[in-house]
């Protein structure tokens, strides 16, 4: 299997969902691409998809539709404008049309192309998808089935493009991590075994550029989102607030421009009441983004990209620390360190493993990286995923009508919280006495994750999802 860096857990894409939005426009596109490369594409008169599983059930709340157009239209979810993620779907549900890999113009009415099978599943994964494009005559030029696995990442059916690579000395375990720390009894921090990791794979220059730009995505994720008002789409109605809470935070601040703005926090005050009111409003600001098919850091999911951020924040504005740019790639590395631990011993895909395997791992990789950046040992940075992944055990993911707003939004908020918390018990604690290490947690999550009833595994069949009455959302 391919090894998995911190590219793998941190991405730039668009929300609201990583595995029901970022992964479908990712399988879509590469399905396009390889009708191309194959010469294929003049043949193609239509293109029909369709959804198994969590994605038949939750794909309309999460935008799945729109992402099968935008990726089919080819467009990159990194760089499209964000208003083509509007525009384009519009165009092709009203013309019943969609320009193929941005070149070939096929039938595609989204009603009767896009087919959810709501009470079945393939077998591999919760998130599966069977893509066929027809020539004129109605015969299969090309069918793929692929597989959406938790943050983006895409699986192809097996004996389908499958791709084998050495691990490269990653890390599956706290176990291992710790080894690569202490390798020849030269102790380094986790962040420093993480680029060494990552250059046998790109230039050292290029990870920490690569790191700064998911950081630039991040902070003005948290600016956008701190700035703007009205209510989500989808059919809840539900109202932004960070932006109305950062006004009440910071009067007077709203016509500052984004480096004025990020400096005036700086200075404001940071007693316990503050720092708490901030850290809860740059989560929900981010997750407000991403509701609303903004620009986001998977990380490691869509629907808990606020948590990394807002902790960020935190140790940028309300520690005692100087925080370096070099701080904040250090930061990154060690998140993605410890998600790459929860992606190879459980999952990172709530359609698996319930929220646990969202905001809990982003707890715990925030947790752990505002420890080591706090100066905790990598045994500390350790403990402190295990703390705030312990105490999101058995989160069920129940999004109402199938979006990613309630409880989703608010549990980014709380899952920042944890992650503070969690760092500083362990950076007061001799990490030696500790009695659950990070790969017993690992461990019981995946449990956990496969004794959870399907209705609590981001299917909108249980939990808040059938006890708040909304009408159909609509993205």
């Amino acid at each position: 299997m391919k090894p998995v860096g911190v590219f793998d857990i941190l991405k730039i894409g668009v929300g609201p969902s990583s595995s029901h939005t970022l992964g479908p426009w990712q399988i879509c596109r590469a399905f396009a691409q390889g009708l191309e490369d194959k010469g294929l594409l003049d043949n193609v008169h239509s293109v029909r998809v369709f959804l198994y599983g969590s994605l038949a059930l939750t794909g309309q709340g999460h935008c799945t539709d729109i992402a099968i157009m935008m990726g089919l239209s080819g467009a990159d979810p990194v760089t499209v404008p964000l208003e083509d993620v509007d525009n384009i779907p519009r165009l092709i549900t009203s013309t019943g049309r969609l320009l193929l890999s941005a070149k070939r113009d096929v039938h595609f009415p989204p009603a009767s192309a896009i087919v959810y099978h709501m009470s079945e599943r393939l077998p591999m994964h919760a998130n599966g998808m069977t893509l066929i494009a027809y020539d004129e005559q109605e015969q299969e030029v090309l069918r793929k089935t692929a597989y959406s696995i938790g943050g983006g990442a895409i699986l192809w059916e097996e004996g389908e493009d499958v791709i084998n690579e050495p691990s490269l000395g990653f890390p599956e375990t706290g176990k291992d991590l710790l080894a690569l720390c202490d390798h020849g009894g030269a102790s380094v921090s986790i962040s420093q075994a993480m680029l060494k990791l990552e250059e046998q794979l790109r230039p050292k220059a290029e990870t920490k550029e690569g790191l700064l730009a998911i950081w630039r995505v991040m902070e003005s994720a948290v600016f956008r989102g701190c700035h703007t008002i009205g209510v989500l789409p989808g059919g809840l109605e539900v109202g932004r607030r960070a932006a109305q809470l950062a006004t009440k935070l910071m009067p007077n601040s709203y016509e500052l421009d984004e480096t004025a703005w990020f400096e005036a926090i700086g200075s404001c005050h940071k007693d316990f009441s503050h720092t708490l009111k901030w850290v809860g409003c740059f989560a929900l600001a981010v997750n407000e983004e991403n509701a609303a098919l903004g620009r986001i850091v998977t990380s490691p999911t869509n629907g808990s990209a606020g948590v990394i951020p807002a902790v960020m924040m935190y140790y940028l504005y309300f520690t005692d620390q100087k925080v370096t740019q070099d701080d904040l790639i250090h930061f990154l590395l060690v998140a993605g360190a410890i998600g790459s631990i929860f992606k190879s011993g459980a999952t990172i895909s709530a359609a698996m493993g319930g929220c646990q395997a969202e905001i809990g791992v982003s707890s715990a990789m925030a947790a752990a990286a505002l420890t080591e950046g706090l100066g905790g040992s990598p045994a500390q940075a350790l403990m402190a995923a295990e703390i705030a992944m312990e105490h999101h055990l058995g989160m069920t993911c129940d999004p109402v009508g199938g979006l990613v707003q309630i409880p989703c939004i608010e549990r980014n908020s709380m899952g920042a919280i944890k992650a503070i918390t969690a760092a500083h018990i362990a950076l007061n604690t001799e990490a030696a006495n500790a009695k659950v290490s990070l790969d017993d947690v690992v461990r019981t999550m995946w449990q956990t994750a496969q004794d959870m009833n399907s209705r609590y595994k981001e299917t909108s069949q249980g939990g808040l999802a059938v006890n708040i009455s909304v009408r159909l959302p609509e993205c």
